[in-house]
């Protein structure tokens, strides 16, 4: 992306910091060292906190550690009446135990013999009717539901839709597929079959038994990579996506449960495109279910670093990164000591030179807000939480700087001058972008790098850490961040690969960035409105 530069002397005359407060600023910025950033990250990174799982005992090491920098750099606790460094974050945990479909020949398992698109539960095994309609199509050309009864059964279809003798499909007339057969044609299948008050929905793959064991193996393999947990929050209940129960099965499985044969199926599907409209196939049988669901609550929490201001006080500065990573997996510890262990001691290290600052009687004249937040690696959770339930209203906010992974370089920049990627710096406040390529010049002098600020960048950096739940709020952003490497959410990710001379120029531009912002007499305005 085509960087954007703003005249530095225009910069200069929208704020009232001299020359006197900048060199105040460099005295400050120098208290942030690499050797500092280290000795922090030894230990947040280290093996004896597990990779601080959301939630993880680890976890709650990490955060009394942050809650203790803070305190020492005189910044306060401002949660509840006790106020407490700590944002209670209520999550819950939700994941699929015992699952299986039972015909009368045999026990089918989840993630062995059949794979599912969505889940809704059945705690107890549960007797359910089958009833095969055809494709599981509702069109007004063509609906396969039209003279079938499917209230509260489990209805059994098909993939894709009727393709006719001369190769073209009986929907679009062409040899245009219709939605009925794009990738996400299970959910134009789902929403037909409970419009119609079926139960749920079993979808026979249109690839060979061997081919679809094979996928069923990938995803077993990604499942125990990954998980299959999900975590959500408390207070939102069951998510809508686990509501009705999509399972995708071989065509042997299918034989089975509905008592037929492959060629009763071929036959059912020549018919259909002879007669060019839905033809009545009746097949029922009886099976059993169980989708049971696994609900255990997690105990987390935000942790938050007030530094009070002087005539603006009501305003605040946030500097946030998250303190957790994914945990164990496979025995193995993920040390997340890019991820993101290098934005959580940048953190601490800027929140305690503006700490030294105020101890010198130089408090800034905007409050400032220092939040390492949880549950980013589940889907920036904890930055939703605050967002949701603000300590400091949201009116007031500023901007949020978010610093995620500054402790590495990619390929793209090997042998190349000290960088950081910027995201999201221009796309609410061109004021914002411009303090940050002035003090950039003035002080760090990286290469300010704006690739993934580009709005058709398919990686989409800028929904992926928790600046973006502030953004969504209007409120003016940055995101800092090295790029990813091959070591990322990987067991690899460990102190020893942190270059801390870069990660010391990168969290001094955030600081630099932080005390303009928290000085300046003009709030910046939110001017930009940018994809």
């Amino acid at each position: 992306m085509k960087k954007i530069y703003f005249p530095f002397a225009l910069l200069l005359a929208t704020t009232s910091m001299g020359l006197g407060q900048k060199g105040v600023a460099s005295k400050f910025a120098n208290s942030i060292t690499a050797n500092d950033l280290k000795k922090h990250l030894t230990f947040l990174a280290s093996d004896s906190l597990k990779g601080r799982d959301t939630g993880s005992p680890e976890q709650k090491v990490a955060a009394q550690y942050i809650a203790n920098h803070f305190d020492a750099c005189g910044l306060k606790g401002i949660v509840g009446d006790t106020k407490s460094h700590f944002q209670s974050v209520a999550l819950v945990k939700r994941d699929w135990g015992t699952y299986y479909l039972k015909s009368a020949n045999k026990t089918y398992q989840y993630l062995e013999d059949f794979m599912a698109s969505s889940n809704a539960p059945i705690n107890n095994e549960e007797s359910v009717e089958l009833v095969f309609a055809g494709y599981g199509i509702s069109d007004a050309k063509y609906d396969d539901f039209a003279n079938a009864n499917v209230q509260n059964k489990v209805v059994v279809v098909l993939e894709g839709e009727p393709k006719l003798d001369d190769g073209t499909f009986l929907l679009s007339g062409s040899s245009e597929i219709s939605k009925w057969s794009k990738t996400d044609a299970w959910k134009e299948k789902m929403a037909a079959a409970k419009a119609k008050g079926a139960k749920a929905l079993l979808i026979i793959t249109k690839y060979s038994d061997e081919d679809f064991q094979n996928f069923v193996k990938q995803r077993q393999a990604m499942m125990k990579r990954y998980g299959s947990a999900r975590m959500g929050f408390a207070e939102d209940g069951e998510p809508q996506s686990a509501s009705f129960a999509v399972i995708n099965i071989s065509n042997a499985m299918a034989f089975d449960l509905l008592q037929t044969s492959a060629q009763v199926l071929e036959t059912y599907k020549k018919n259909v495109a002879q007669s060019k409209s839905p033809v009545a196939l009746s097949l029922t049988a009886k099976a059993a279910m169980r989708i049971e669901r696994i609900t255990v609550p997690v105990e987390t929490a935000n942790v938050l670093g007030f530094l009070e201001g002087t005539d603006k006080k009501a305003e605040i500065v946030v500097v946030t990164a998250h303190y957790d990573h994914v945990g164990v997996n496979g025995g193995k510890i993920y040390n997340g000591a890019d991820d993101d262990g290098s934005g959580t001691v940048s953190v601490l290290e800027i929140a305690q030179a503006f700490g030294k600052a105020a101890k010198a009687g130089k408090k800034t004249r905007r409050s400032i807000l220092f939040m390492t937040v949880t549950g980013e690696e589940k889907g920036l959770l904890g930055s939703e939480f605050y967002t949701r339930h603000p300590i400091l209203p949201l009116e007031n906010t500023v901007c949020d700087l978010n610093i995620d992974m500054v402790g590495r370089t990619d390929d793209a920049h090997q042998g190349k001058p000290d960088y950081v990627y910027v995201i999201g710096s221009d796309k609410l406040s061109s004021e914002l972008h411009a303090i940050m390529e002035a003090n950039n010049k003035q002080y760090t002098q990286l290469d300010l790098d704006y690739r993934y600020n580009d709005p058709n960048d398919p990686n989409r950096f800028y929904y992926r850490s928790d600046h973006y739940n502030f953004a969504k709020n209007k409120i003016p952003v940055a995101f800092f961040f090295n790029g990813v490497h091959d070591d990322y959410h990987q067991p690899t990710d460990d102190v020893e690969k942190i270059q801390f001379d870069k990660m010391e120029k990168r969290a001094k531009l955030v600081f630099y960035m932080a005390w303009e912002l928290a000085n300046r007499d003009k709030r910046i305005a939110v001017d930009s409105n940018k994809p």
